[in-house]
């Protein structure tokens, strides 16, 4: 295993920082925009992440929750 590759690690990130890692190529607000309405669009990703205490207006997003969006949408 190359250790110099970037890779994803599972941690505490805000939202608009993950939304940047899946889109990063567009503006920061699109972004955000984008991953928003994927989640509200998977029910099954956003009923979980429900569970596990997310509000669309949170801006951290807890290891657990991103853990369950990479698992939905997969890695960025």
């Amino acid at each position: 295993m190359n250790y110099n590759e970037n890779y994803f690690i599972i941690r505490t990130y805000t939202k608009a920082e993950l939304a940047h890692l899946y889109n990063p190529n567009v503006c920061l607000k699109v972004a955000l925009q984008i991953l928003r309405r994927w989640i509200v669009c998977n029910l099954p990703l956003l009923n979980e992440l429900e569970q596990e205490g997310y509000r669309a207006r949170n801006r951290l997003l807890s290891p657990k929750q991103v853990a369950t969006i990479v698992h939905y949408l997969g890695e960025p």
